[in-house]
C-alpha cells in the first residue's frame, strides 16, 4: 500500500489484520516524539534500564541494569537497530510501566482512526492478539513524519555508534543506503510475522509511504517497497497552487461600502 498526503495511491489487502513485528515501534517512537516536542522530556534526560528491559531479547544493544542512556541515544538505538531493550526502557520511563504505556499506544491508535489495530506490547515481539494492518501502519507513519519531522534525523542514519564508539549501529532499513530520497521508517520481522516494512521517501517535495506486510523474505520486502515508491514518484507530483493569504483576484462589489473586495486563499492549495 502507498500513500500521499493521506490519499491511497495503491492498495491490496490493506485492512487485513497481521502481526506487525517491530513496525510496532512506529507508535512507540510517535509517543516519545510527542513527549519531546511537548517539553515533557528532553533528549538529554537519562533513562534507566530495568531488569524487564534488559531481559527482552531479540534485537537489542545489551542494556545493563547498572547503566543509563540519554533519550537521544535510546531513540538512536530504537530507530537504527530496533533495540527492544531500549524500547521497553523508554516505555517504562514515559508510562511508569510497559503495561501503562501500551494503554497509551492503543488510545493514540483510536485517536488516529487505526481501527484494525490492537497493541499488546511496545516492541512487536509476537504475542497473540497483537495485530495491525498496512492501512493503520500508514496512518501512524504519516502522523509521525508530518507532525514530528525531527525523527528523520534518526531514521535516516545509516551507521553510527553509542557508548563512546563501543556499540556499532547499522540501520536495519537497507533503503536508507540505496533508495534515492529515503527518509525511513521502520522494519520488522519475526518467524510468525515474516518481513514487514514501513518505507518513507521524499523527492521534489512529494512524500510517500509504502507499507509491506508478511513478505516471505527480507529482499522481497525491500524490493516490493521500492516498486510501490517508484510507482508513486513516476505517476504523481507535488504542485503548490497557492499559499494561505494569497490574493487570487479583485472582485467588484455593487452597491457596497467598498467598490472592490479581494478574494484570498483561506488555506494552502497544493
Amino acid at each position: 500500500m502507498i500513500k500521499k498526503l493521506g490519499e491511497i495511491l495503491y492498495e491490496h489487502n490493506s485492512h487485513e489484520q497481521l502481526r506487525p513485528a517491530s513496525v510496532t515501534k512506529v507508535m512507540t517512537i510517535l509517543l516519545i516524539m510527542e513527549a519531546l516536542d511537548s517539553g515533557r522530556i528532553s533528549l538529554d534526560d537519562k533513562v534507566p534500564c530495568s531488569q524487564n528491559a534488559a531481559s527482552m531479547g531479540g534485537s537489542q544493544i545489551w542494556l545493563d541494569t547498572r547503566e543509563e542512556l540519554s533519550v537521544n541515544d535510546m531513540l538512536k538505538a530504537i530507530c537504527v537497530v530496533s533495540a527492544n531493550d531500549c524500547t521497553v526502557a523508554m516505555a517504562e520511563y514515559l508510562g511508569g510501566s510497559e503495561e501503562s504505556f501500551v494503554i497509551q499506544m492503543n488510545e493514540k491508535a483510536k485517536e488516529l482512526g487505526m481501527n484494525d489495530t490492537n497493541f499488546k506490547n511496545c516492541h512487536g515481539i509476537d504475542e497473540d492478539g497483537h495485530v495491525t494492518s498496512a492501512y493503520d501502519i500508514s496512518l501512524m507513519s504519516k502522523e509521525l513524519l508530518n507532525n514530528h519531522p525531527n525523527i528523520k534525523k534518526y531514521t535516516t542514519i545509516w551507521m553510527d555508534s553509542l557508548r563512546d564508539g563501543k556499540s556499532e549501529l547499522v540501520n536495519t532499513n537497507k533503503l536508507i543506503r540505496n533508495y534515492n530520497g529515503a527518509t525511513g521508517l521502520k522494519t520488522g520481522s519475526t518467524s510468525l510475522a515474516l518481513y514487514n516494512l514501513s518505507a518513507s521517501a521524499t523527492r521534489d517535495n512529494l512524500s510517500l509511504i509504502a507499507v509491506i506486510m508478511r513478505a516471505p523474505t527480507s529482499t522481497i520486502r525491500f524490493n516490493e517497497a521500492k516498486k510501490l515508491l517508484d510507482y508513486g514518484f513516476a505517476n504523481f507530483s507535488y504542485t503548490s497552487l497557492g499559499t494561505k493569504g494569497d490574493i487570487i483576484q479583485e472582485v467588484r462589489v455593487n452597491k457596497g461600502i467598498n467598490k472592490t473586495v479581494n478574494l484570498v486563499l483561506e488555506n494552502d492549495v497544493r
